[in-house]
C-alpha cells in the first residue's frame, strides 16, 4: 500500500516543488512530503560513471556510454553543480535503475519517490529505431524532465522554421517572446511561467501508474494524458475541465 508520496524539488527556481505538493494533497489519500534534490541526496561515487554510460551519442544507435575520463569528471562537476549539466541525452530507463539503487530498499516499499531532473532523458523506440525525449519515465523512482517539458512534445513546424531563420540571422535562438508572438498555437519553451503548472499533471501521472498500473489516459484533455505535441500538453495541463469524467471522479478536488 502506498503510505507516502516524496517529492524531490528541482534545482531550477523555476518549478515551485512546494505548489505542486500543494496541489496533490488535494486530490491524493498518501502523505505528500517535499525533500531537497535528489541528486543531492542520494548519490553515491558510481553514479558519474553510470550517467556516462547512459549518455546517449547517436539518436539512431542503441547503444549508449562514454566513460572516458574527461566525460566522467563532466558528470562528476554536473552533478555538484546543476548549471552545468546541459545539450546531453540520457538513456532514462539506465538513469532510473542508477538511481533506484541509491536509496534504501526499504524507502522503496510504501513510498514512491518522484525526482523533478534537469536532464534530458529519452527512451529507445524499436519501432522506429531512434531515441525519443520524454517528459516521465514512470516507476521507482518516477523521474520527471523539466528539459522534456519543453523539449519532448514537438513544437508547431511554425516554431523550428521561425528558429532557424533567427539562428541564420543572428546566430542564436531568438527570445521566447518573439517566437510567441510569431507563432500561432501555444506551447511551452525553456523558461516558461506555466511550467509549475504543467508539471502538476505529470506528477500524478506517475502516482497513478504506481497505484492503479495504468500509465495514461486516453482522453487528450485529461491531465493524466501523454502528449505527444506541445498543444495537446497545453490542452491537456492547463485548461479547464483538468480531467476526463473518469478520472475527474478520482482526482477531481
Amino acid at each position: 500500500m502506498l503510505e507516502r508520496i516524496v517529492l524531490y524539488r528541482a534545482s531550477t527556481t523555476l518549478v515551485d516543488s512546494g505548489e505542486i505538493a500543494a496541489w496533490l494533497r488535494e486530490r491524493v489519500e498518501p502523505e505528500v512530503v517535499v525533500r531537497d534534490r535528489f541528486l543531492d541526496l542520494h548519490s553515491d561515487e558510481d553514479l558519474p560513471a553510470a550517467f556516462a554510460r547512459a549518455r546517449v551519442l547517436d539518436p539512431y544507435d542503441r547503444e549508449t556510454g562514454n566513460e572516458m575520463l574527461g566525460i566522467v569528471r563532466y558528470e562528476q562537476r554536473a552533478l555538484a553543480d546543476p548549471d552545468r549539466a546541459g545539450g546531453v541525452l540520457y538513456d532514462g530507463l539506465a538513469i532510473q535503475r542508477a538511481l533506484n539503487a541509491c536509496f534504501p530498499a526499504e524507502e522503496a516499499r510504501e513510498e514512491l519517490h518522484i525526482a523533478l531532473l534537469d536532464r534530458a532523458l529519452g527512451t529507445w523506440g524499436d519501432h522506429d529505431g531512434r531515441w525519443h525525449k520524454r517528459v516521465n519515465i514512470l516507476g521507482q523512482p518516477a523521474l520527471l524532465s523539466i528539459p522534456g517539458l519543453f523539449e519532448a512534445p514537438a513544437k508547431p513546424q511554425e516554431y523550428y522554421q521561425a528558429q532557424q531563420h533567427h539562428a541564420m540571422l543572428s546566430g542564436g535562438a531568438p527570445p521566447r517572446e518573439v517566437l510567441e508572438s510569431e507563432i500561432e498555437g501555444d506551447f511551452l519553451v525553456e523558461g516558461d511561467p506555466r511550467t509549475t503548472e504543467a508539471l502538476k499533471g505529470y506528477v500524478l501521472q506517475a502516482i497513478h501508474f504506481w497505484a492503479t498500473g495504468e500509465a495514461f489516459c486516453a482522453e487528450e484533455g485529461c491531465r493524466l494524458y501523454n502528449a505527444h505535441r506541445q498543444p495537446e500538453l497545453v490542452t491537456a495541463q492547463l485548461r479547464d475541465p483538468e480531467f476526463c469524467e473518469g478520472h475527474a471522479e478520482a482526482y477531481e478536488a
